[in-house]
């Protein structure tokens, strides 16, 4: 009876997954809190949330990069320690503190860093244990970790500060972290044959459904940059990401502050968005890959992830344009859950086109996501001033829209190649070597 030791591994990734975004989200319901004590105003508390996001972007191609060399395992355990260190930092800033603006601007920069590896990992550890055929799922699942994390931050860091502060709602998430990152060394391992829980049947279905046209040598950063799909699949993920970023940052403040819902119904529908993004994300990887089954990469991938954005944007658009706040959150929320239906997709075809080297390309599509996300943390609050909170959402709409036009530019077949020297070539025969 072959096992299935790889959907516990992707069950431990949603976990990881949904702890890392309680640890950057918190801060989007305790920003209130801090403002007032801290003295800031919205566009201030903006550079704090970009702060994490900067450091978070910039260290994607890095982070990808470590992760294929050193492996999942040492990776993430690494950074689960790193990131629950600087979240507990972010509770234990002093109060008047003259320089507590510069000083939050730097632990959230480094809780950034530490972040950036965990989906570059997590896509490399798919690229070792799953079958392209099980990937849409797979991937769609370790993202409902997205929604779930951020869904339960709202009630979870509304009942801390209510009874016990809003800097405690930062010690008790980093202590959650710490704990997903044991769990993670106990029970991740880099490949298959290396887990002592796998049998013979499961390695054989696993090895059966890599690809097996991927070079064995690492990837170029040649190679990956001058990549026509990676460069589409960058482009829509940055539009992806510029929408996402207006729900992990400002949607809370969005609705106390302009939709002037009171905390408790602020805390009910600023969750509405991430159930709906917990939803979307493994339904989407499901229907992908049911679609793969019938129709092929180019419909399962491509076509399905380029209506989803569209529809994204449409909700998005219509949303602000809503005068009933709760049918206004509701209508939004339908637009993060139909942005997040095409999440696995871009993360199954980095990781296929990838290979060996899933890491560094995922790496690099996903820094191209959060430096948008971190245009969005500081950039909405500024349109919010001039223009107004309409104005904001419909720019999200507007990129959401060139976003999914950018599918049709991405070939999810064409494995990325780097070009051998004739010796080289010669040493394998002059054929490509499958990753095992």
């Amino acid at each position: 009876m072959k096992t299935s030791i790889r959907w516990y591994l992707v069950a431990l990734m949603f976990v990881i997954s949904a702890v890392a975004y309680l640890d950057r989200v918190n801060i989007s319901i305790a920003g209130k809190s801090m403002e007032m004590e801290f003295g800031l105003t919205d566009i201030q508390l903006g550079w704090v949330f970009s702060a994490f996001v900067l450091g978070y972007a910039l260290f994607q191609a890095p982070g990808g990069w470590i992760a294929d060399r050193l492996g999942p395992r040492r990776v993430i355990g690494f950074a689960t320690a790193w990131w629950a260190i600087f979240t507990a930092l972010t509770g234990l800033t002093p109060a008047g503190f003259g320089g507590a603006l510069a000083l939050l601007i730097a632990v959230r920069f480094a809780l950034g860093l530490g972040e950036s590896v965990v989906y570059p990992a997590c896509n490399r550890l798919v690229a070792s244990w799953i079958p392209s055929e099980e990937r849409g799922l797979a991937n769609g699942l370790i993202f409902a970790g997205v929604g779930a994390g951020a869904g339960i931050s709202p009630p979870l860091i509304t009942w801390i500060m209510v009874h016990h502060g809003w800097r405690s709602s930062f010690v008790m998430s980093a202590g959650l972290g710490l704990l997903a990152g044991l769990i993670w060394i106990w029970l991740c391992r880099d490949k298959p044959e290396d887990h002592p829980w796998t049998n013979a049947s499961e390695r054989a279905h696993i090895r059966a459904g890599l690809p097996q046209t991927v070079s064995r040598r690492s990837l170029s950063w040649a190679a990956i940059l001058s990549n026509r799909t990676v460069i589409a699949l960058t482009f829509s993920y940055a539009t992806f990401g510029y929408a996402a970023y207006i729900f992990f940052t400002w949607f809370f403040i969005y609705l106390t502050k302009v939709r002037n819902l009171d905390l408790k119904s602020s805390s009910f529908y600023s969750m509405l968005p991430f159930i709906a993004m917990a939803i979307g994300a493994p339904l989407g990887g499901w229907v992908s890959d049911s679609l793969m089954k019938r129709h092929g990469k180019r419909i399962a991938r491509c076509g399905l992830a380029g209506v989803s954005i569209a529809c994204a944007a449409i909700f998005i658009a219509a949303g602000p344009q809503v005068q009933d706040a709760r049918l206004a959150s509701i209508i939004l929320a339908g637009g993060a859950g139909a942005l997040y239906v095409s999440q696995s997709m871009f993360w199954s075809v980095t990781s296929e086109i990838g290979g060996g080297s899933a890491g560094s390309v995922s790496g690099v599509m996903n820094m191209g996501n959060q430096l948008a996300g971190a245009l969005t943390a500081s950039l909405s609050p500024l349109i919010a001033a001039t223009l107004g909170w309409t104005s904001s959402f419909a720019v999200a709409a507007g990129l959401c829209a060139l976003g999914a036009v950018a599918w049709f530019f991405v070939d999810p077949g064409a494995v990325i190649r780097t070009r051998t020297t004739d010796s080289e070539a010669s040493s394998f025969g002059g054929q490509e070597i499958p990753v095992r």
